[in-house]
């Protein structure tokens, strides 16, 4: 049943075929249950090993290999080293594999900077290895549907926060207080939500950073392991004129403010009074994943109904279509990325198919139409209360 499952998804999604893949690893064992479980699988064949990168550019060349799982920690040169001559002469979609603590974090989002397609926790950290050979399976399929990027060679700025940010060290109460004792104390009447997945990491940074400081309250959920998300929210608010922090549950949704969900915990938006706030929830994976889009999406649709924007960006799979689909039936507007700009066209595919995107739109142009549509809705919500 659940090989039949596999075919048919991957029927549906265009991916019936064989994908080679390259496994590079210094360890032997992990290079062996990597390659056994990986080769269970009906789509993917291990066409050959690697024990550190030098070896691998042979195999490479020799092997011609689709996708490229690679290790950060390797002797010789390090995987992240790597990644980068690998994606500047040679670029071909790679799933890299870093240890889930907070250096492992910082290098995962160096590895989406430099073209990464996926990174995922290293096996016996965060996930046992059994859990660890079907995520990578995922991982591979999304990263063969995918157009290979290659590094972003130019790095935004640091960007002043309106209003300022936090100083380093303070406590999110404390924060929470100093924000509502401020101009940002006013309610958010409208909330922009925003999901990605694969080649989201550097889609919504390309698009926050056009963002104005005064954007409504935002939640962003990207898949992503737990812990990484936390390094990516740091990394998201260096370039964002919005201030962005991992979500901790129980935040008001204000303006200036974005929240990303917490790897591992769905993420959701409720009403209470005048306010939106967040909350984290726990519960069973959707679509394989947790936090979900559609999770998040759904309760925007529920505690704001028309008052709320949605897009949906780049990633693999169907997550999100749904959600966004029932925001567009709540009266909010909502946007899906083109296939030419998207990294994968998957969930952006699955939500037009489904009638649940009322624009679509290359990344570059998707801040002007969040801004539109935001104008819009704040001057038809000015006209119905002043007659």
């Amino acid at each position: 049943g659940q090989l039949a499952h596999l075919a048919c998804s991957a029927v549906a999604t265009g991916l019936w075929r064989m994908i080679t893949v390259l496994v590079v690893d210094d360890s032997a064992v992990v290079r062996r249950v990597l390659s056994e479980g990986l080769n269970r699988t009906p789509d993917i064949r291990v066409v050959g090993t690697a024990p550190d990168p030098y070896v691998a550019r042979e195999r490479i060349v020799e092997l011609q290999p689709q996708v490229i799982t690679l290790d950060v920690e390797m002797p010789r040169m390090d995987g992240i080293a790597f990644l980068a001559k690998l994606m500047q002469h040679h670029p071909l979609p790679v799933v890299v594999i870093s240890s889930l603590t907070p250096a492992g974090s910082e290098v995962a989002m160096r590895a989406f900077q430099l073209g990464a397609v996926e990174v995922l926790c290293k096996p016996g950290s965060a996930y046992d290895v059994g859990d660890a050979v079907p995520r990578l399976a995922r991982a591979i399929r999304a990263a063969a549907a995918a157009r290979c990027r290659g590094p972003r060679v130019v790095a935004l700025p640091d960007v002043p926060k309106q209003p300022s940010a936090k100083p380093p060290g303070a406590s999110t109460s404390s924060s929470l207080s100093k924000d509502l004792s401020s101009g940002l104390g006013r309610t958010s009447d409208q909330v922009l939500a925003l999901g990605a997945s694969t080649g989201g990491t550097e889609a919504l940074r390309e698009l926050l950073a056009e963002l104005p400081g005064d954007t409504p309250g935002t939640i962003i959920v990207q898949h992503m392991p737990p812990m990484f998300t936390a390094a990516f929210a740091h990394s998201l608010n260096r370039t964002s004129r919005m201030r962005v922090s991992e979500a901790a549950g129980g935040e008001p949704l204000l303006p200036g403010l974005a929240y990303v969900a917490p790897g591992g915990r769905h993420l959701v938006v409720v009403r209470s009074g005048a306010h939106y706030y967040v909350e984290l929830r726990d519960g069973p994976q959707i679509h394989y994943q947790r936090p979900a889009v559609d999770v998040a999406f759904m309760s925007v649709a529920r505690a704001a109904v028309a008052n709320a924007v949605g897009v949906l960006l780049t990633g693999m799979g169907q997550d999100g279509a749904a959600g966004l689909k029932a925001m567009r039936d709540a009266g909010a507007h909502t946007i899906a990325q083109d296939e030419a700009s998207c990294v994968v066209f998957g969930m952006p595919r699955a939500a037009i198919a489904c009638g649940a995107a009322a624009e679509v739109a290359a990344l570059a142009h998707i801040p002007e139409q969040i801004n539109q549509a935001l104008r819009r809705a704040a001057a038809l919500a000015h006209a119905l209360r002043t007659h």
